[in-house]
């Protein structure tokens, strides 16, 4: 069973978001601000991170660098509201392998995890 971790702030998105990967068959874990992510990240070892951008803690784009620095190649989606060219240049340029903007729907999520997922995995 593959592992997702989200880290996300807004309890009500986490929730959803856990609720719909266990019932696509996946392990959800979630963290509610960056460095309980971070920490998390090193615990658990996901196979996948949901990360939002604007978080307590540690901003998303600090834990991208920090991951892609330490040489952990985990897939991220990036998930938020920031939906400027900017703020998508940066999140992938720092290392995340795709990018949602919110509000978003689920079977798309979904969709996306997968196909993320589905291109480590051929890596492998």
């Amino acid at each position: 069973m593959k592992k997702v971790l989200i880290i996300e702030d807004e309890p009500n998105i986490r929730e959803l978001i856990l609720y719909n990967l266990e019932a696509n068959g996946f392990r959800g874990i979630g963290a509610d601000d960056g460095i309980m992510g971070i920490t998390l990240v090193h615990i658990e070892k996901p196979d996948l991170i949901l990360l939002d951008i604007m978080l307590p803690g540690k901003n998303g784009y600090d834990i991208c660098k920090e991951l892609r620095g330490e040489g952990n190649q985990t897939p991220i989606i990036m998930l938020t509201a920031k939906s400027d060219e900017i703020d998508k240049v940066l999140g992938l340029e720092f290392g995340a392998d795709d990018y949602i903007t919110k509000p978003f729907g689920i079977r798309e999520l979904m969709a996306r995890i997968n196909a993320v997922l589905r291109r480590v995995e051929e890596k492998e």
